[in-house]
């Protein structure tokens, strides 16, 4: 793999790869990664390149001694090249129309040309060497110190939603699925705030409906061990499903396992109605083809009824919280609610499950409840922490 054009495809591979998933690439994709890349680069770029075709290229790189080589169309490599460059979305018919001569995969391969030419080895002289590895001896115990002080800063990412316009978002690393124009483009009725509705869908089937979220906003995970955390201001579902939270995901088609922690709605149980109830629940399902999800945690917070009767409660849903915390296989799920925005998280489940989420994402549905109302979830604040995973 010597030649200028196979070197600059491999780097632009790895660096796709490494924008999808959040790591370096180190395995061929298997097919359920490849159909993601694809889905990503598809509704990041409005490109399509072939899940087989991508799955053979990861092969073809890692393997130096790859007797067979893999040839990409130059639409192609255009197509990897405005995914890592972020380039403005387009499609098909307006690139060739207006970017036939494929911009993005040369400007590519010539920042990729001069970057090669940059990091050429020099020789160097040995009283030269001598004084940089005296240099690098001395000043190393302090990068240490250094970079242990400041190393949680860089494992963070927060969001208070201040500005949430299409470019806004995309420059802090979000992105949508399922945009139901409509209702998106109410996201900032309430200035400072995230506004996400209620909208019919659910990230599981039921008999007569596939999976899908509306408006569901993701960002890739970045850290195999992690606390992640979503404010909401006065959210209060009151009707059937009504709900809002957090979701974690293997992959954003909806057919790997997936975790839910919501503040809901419900009035049903097993079949037979009850007193309406707002509570917290948590989910976790096995993917496609296991069959029903399974309830893990119903932590009553308010009965309805009660509100009638005493609607001073209704401020212990003026701000509420959600946390994941994720080690190894074990996750706990917490809620914290009140009047006040620094109530005290409380532990509402803690369970052991083999998944590794690759996304997160906040949402709103109502399931596929078809009379209930499609009512605003307000997102005020996100943020998540990767963690050391031997703790």
């Amino acid at each position: 793999m010597n030649n200028p054009d196979t070197l600059a495809f491999a780097a632009l591979f790895k660096e796709a790869y490494l924008r999808c998933f959040g790591q370096a690439l180190q395995n061929p994709l298997s097919e359920t990664e490849s159909k993601l890349l694809c889905n990503q680069v598809l509704e990041q770029t409005g490109l399509s390149i072939g899940w087989k075709s991508v799955k053979n290229y990861s092969f073809f790189i890692l393997d130096n001694q790859a007797s067979k080589s893999e040839n990409p169309s130059v639409a192609t490599l255009d197509t990897l090249a405005r995914y890592v460059l972020r380039a403005p979305y387009t499609t098909e018919i307006k690139r060739k129309n207006e970017e036939s001569h494929y911009p993005y995969w040369f400007l590519y391969k010539e920042q990729f040309n001069r970057s090669q030419k940059n990091n050429t080895p020099k020789k160097i002289l040995s009283r030269r060497l001598l004084a940089v590895i005296i240099l690098v001896l001395t000043v190393t115990p302090f990068i240490i110190i250094n970079f242990t002080h400041h190393s949680k800063g860089a494992k963070e990412f927060t969001d208070d939603f201040r500005s949430v316009s299409g470019n806004a978002l995309e420059a802090r690393d979000w992105f949508v699925k399922n945009i139901d124009e409509a209702y998106w483009n109410k996201r900032a009725d309430k200035p400072g705030q995230l506004s996400l509705f209620t909208l019919s869908g659910d990230n599981w089937p039921d008999p007569h409906n596939q999976p899908g979220i509306r408006n569901l906003l993701l960002r890739v995970i970045p850290y195999d061990c992690f606390t992640a955390e979503i404010h909401l201001n006065n959210f209060i579902p009151s009707q059937e499903w009504q709900q809002a939270g957090i979701l974690l995901l293997e992959d954003t088609t909806f057919t790997g396992k997936s975790i839910r922690l919501s503040v809901a709605f419900n009035d049903n149980f097993g079949g037979y109605l009850n007193h309406k109830e707002i509570l917290i629940q948590a989910i976790t399902s096995l993917g496609n083809g296991f069959g029903k999800p399974e309830e893990i945690a119903h932590h009553h917070i308010i009965y309805l009824d009660s509100l009638s009767q005493n609607p001073g409660l209704i401020k212990n849903l003026q701000n509420s919280a959600l946390r994941i915390e994720k080690h190894g296989k074990k996750f706990r799920f917490l809620y914290a609610g009140g009047e006040r925005e620094n109530s005290a998280f409380k532990e509402v489940a803690s369970q052991e499950f083999d998944m590794v989420p690759k996304y997160i994402g906040i949402f709103a549905i109502k399931g596929f409840a078809g009379n209930s109302a499609a009512i605003p979830a307000n997102f005020t604040y996100f943020r998540i922490t990767g963690d050391p995973c031997g703790q």
